[in-house]
C-alpha cells in the first residue's frame, strides 16, 4: 500500500477507533466493607445499617453488580490483624470499616490503599494529626465530638439516677487502658463518680459476657456505661441488654439499637448521616481524589433516646426536663 493510501485509510478509521475506544465501559470499583454485622446480613433489605450504606451508594452511582464489587468481611475482634491483612491482600480501591481499632490495625497494614471509616475521635486515637487535612490514605468520620460526648453521657446518667455514686464501665481491656477509657474516667472524677471496670475478654462471646456480668458486685453499683466499641458489643446486643435488665441497674449507651431493644436511654450520633457523609467520601475517591485531602467530619447531631418503659420497670422517675430534652422517647 502506498502511503498515500495508508494515511488516508488510517484517518478513515480514526472515528471508528475513538468511537469504539468510548464505548469501552469504564473498569468497575472495589470496595472492601468490614463491619459488625454478619457477612450474610450486609446487603440491602437485611441490616439496616447496610442497606442505607448500599442505598446511598446507589444514589450516588455506584452499583453493586453493575460498576461496583463488594467485597465483605465481620468483625471479629480477636482477629483484627488477621482481617487487616485479608482485606489489604484483595487490593481493593477503597476500604470501608467501623471501629477505631480496626482502622488502626488497616493502617497498620497499608499506607496506600484509601481507608474511609466510622471511628471515635481520630486525632485522640493517633489515626490523623488533622482534621481539616488528614494525610496520609485514611479518612472518615467520627462519631463522637471528643471526650465531652462521654461527659454528656455521663451527665445524662446522673441527672436520670438520683444520687449516683459508683458506675460500671463495660468495655475491653484495650478501651479501659486506652485514651478511651481515659476520658471516662476524667469525665467521673469531674462528675464526683466512682468507675468500676467491667471488663470484657476476647473473643467476646456470650460466655465471656457472662462472665464479666456475674463478677460484678451488684448489690454496690447504681448505673453502667457501655463503650462505644461497636464491634464488641453490637452483636450482644439482645444478651447485653438481658444482663443489664436481670442486674436491674440504669444504663446509658452510645447507640440507639440498645434502647430500642430494652435499654434505658442512649446519647448516640445520628447514625445515617454519618453513613452518608462515609459514602460520600468513599465517591470521592472513586472519582479521583485524594483521601488526604479529604477532611475527616465529626457528628454535628446527636441524639437523647428516652425508654420510659424500661424506667418505669427500674422504679425510676424520669425527670420531666430529661424528657422534654429527649430527642426520642419511647412509651
Amino acid at each position: 500500500m502506498k502511503r498515500r493510501d495508508f494515511l488516508f485509510a488510517a484517518a478513515m478509521l480514526a472515528p471508528a477507533m475513538r468511537q469504539a475506544s468510548a464505548q469501552q465501559p469504564a473498569p468497575k470499583k472495589r470496595l472492601a466493607v468490614i463491619g459488625a454485622a454478619k457477612v450474610e446480613d450486609m446487603r440491602i433489605g437485611r441490616e439496616p445499617n447496610s442497606s442505607t450504606f448500599l442505598e446511598e451508594l446507589q444514589r450516588l452511582g455506584y452499583v453493586e453488580g453493575g460498576n461496583l464489587i463488594v467485597d465483605r468481611w465481620q468483625l471479629q475482634p480477636g482477629r483484627l490483624e488477621e482481617i487487616a491483612r485479608e482485606v489489604v491482600d484483595t487490593r481493593p480501591d477503597v476500604i470501608a470499616c467501623q471501629g477505631t481499632p480496626m482502622t488502626l490495625r488497616l493502617k497498620a497494614a497499608t499506607t496506600t490503599i484509601p481507608i474511609v471509616a466510622a471511628t471515635g475521635d481520630p486525632i485522640r486515637f493517633g489515626l490523623v494529626s488533622n482534621l481539616a487535612r488528614p494525610g496520609g490514605n485514611v479518612t472518615g468520620v467520627s462519631v463522637d465530638a471528643g471526650i465531652e460526648v462521654w461527659a454528656k453521657r455521663l451527665e445524662l446518667l446522673s441527672s436520670a439516677v438520683p444520687k449516683l455514686h459508683n458506675v460500671v464501665f463495660v468495655s475491653s481491656e484495650g478501651a479501659w487502658t486506652g485514651a478511651g477509657g481515659q476520658a471516662v474516667r476524667d469525665a467521673a472524677q469531674k462528675l464526683g463518680i466512682s468507675l468500676v471496670r467491667g471488663i470484657v475478654s476476647s473473643p467476646y462471646g456470650e460466655a465471656e459476657f457472662r462472665s464479666a456480668f456475674s463478677s460484678l458486685q451488684r448489690d454496690q453499683l447504681d448505673g453502667l456505661i457501655l463503650s462505644d466499641e461497636g464491634q464488641v458489643h453490637v452483636p450482644r446486643k439482645p444478651l447485653l441488654v438481658q444482663l443489664i435488665q436481670q442486674m436491674r441497674l440504669p444504663a446509658i449507651y452510645p447507640y440507639t439499637v440498645f434502647v430500642e431493644a430494652g435499654g434505658l436511654m442512649s446519647y448516640a450520633s445520628d447514625v445515617e448521616s454519618v453513613i452518608h457523609r462515609q459514602v460520600a467520601q468513599i465517591v470521592e475517591i472513586f472519582r479521583g481524589a485524594n483521601p488526604g485531602d479529604i477532611p475527616y467530619s465529626q457528628a454535628v447531631r446527636f441524639d437523647l433516646v428516652v425508654n420510659l418503659k424500661t424506667a418505669k420497670e427500674l422504679g425510676l422517675e424520669m425527670p420531666a426536663a430529661l424528657v422534654a430534652a429527649a430527642t426520642t422517647v419511647i412509651e
